[in-house]
């Protein structure tokens, strides 16, 4: 039978989102062969006053430098279409986070696609590349990290850092959470920003992280965990950003099965092993 987690959805597709993302590498790849081009071509008569083998040697050094360029991004499309680390899929990733998404976030604005897009897409390629590395993690080393706007808006108990005040009242999607905490053993944190989110991650030393935000926030968290890896999960926001957001928690749950060490927790229910939509 296919041991294949159904959060990789038959490891093999190329959703809309990863589509966007890979598009606007291609696109840079364009721009930057045509810009080589340009910087060979413009100092070419000058250069002959050097050495008249100048432009060539400019020539082939640009060509293999486009080369380089094409080969990660190739390496990239196969890992990401394939679902498997081919090639160095842990660089790649730190490639991705540190050099493409401020490059994809500017190509994005020229050919018309919007920041949570290109955000949004983002997230799927950086959750494809954890996927894998094929992870595992054991309940101690894995923590769910949570948007304080996941609480119900009048809420009067305080759960920030930690949610061992929460009443479960059912209001918002906390009670839920706090349950999948308990049924497997893993570490659970509500962050209100950015600073606050990097001190928990410092205090409590992860091996993996399953995070849950908007687009911005999952991006620049992301970001600021390299080389830790997080595999983010974008919230629903049915009354607007920051305000009652909710979360899948089946999509939750099931990250949790993918990235926990098999027998790590003796009631691990039986993962259905059918493709599902990603959420």
């Amino acid at each position: 039978m296919d041991d294949s987690p159904k959060i990789l959805d038959g490891g093999n597709s190329l959703r809309p989102q990863k589509r966007i993302f890979l598009g606007l590498l291609v696109v840079t790849c364009v721009l930057f062969a045509v810009i080589l081009a340009v910087l060979w071509y413009v100092p070419y008569v000058g250069l002959t006053t050097l050495h008249p083998k100048m432009p060539l040697i400019l020539g082939t050094s640009f060509l293999v430098l486009l080369f380089l360029v094409l080969g990660v991004v190739a390496m990239l499309a196969f890992t990401v279409m394939l679902g498997r680390d081919l090639f160095f899929s842990k660089k790649l990733r730190g490639v991705v986070i540190k050099l493409l998404l401020p490059l994809m976030s500017g190509v994005g604005k020229i050919c018309g696609v919007s920041k949570d897009q290109v955000q949004r897409s983002f997230i799927a390629i950086n959750n494809q590349l954890v996927l894998a590395q094929h992870l595992k993690a054991t309940p101690d080393k894995l923590l769910l990290l949570m948007p304080h706007c996941l609480q119900f808006h009048e809420c009067k108990f305080r759960i920030t850092g930690n949610i061992v005040h929460c009443q479960r009242c059912g209001k918002c999607p906390i009670k839920g959470l706090a349950e999948l905490s308990d049924r497997y053993g893993v570490g659970i944190a509500v962050a209100t920003g950015g600073t606050l989110a990097r001190r928990i991650v410092v205090e409590r030393r992860p091996k993996l992280i399953i995070a849950v935000a908007c687009e911005r926030d999952l991006s620049s968290g992301i970001q600021d965990s390299y080389p830790l890896p997080v595999y983010g999960i974008i919230n629903h926001r049915p009354h607007g950003p920051c305000y009652d957001t909710l979360v899948n928690l089946e999509r939750v749950e099931e990250a949790l099965q993918t990235f926990l060490v098999p027998g790590a927790v003796a009631d691990l229910p039986v993962k259905d092993d059918s493709p599902g939509e990603e959420a």
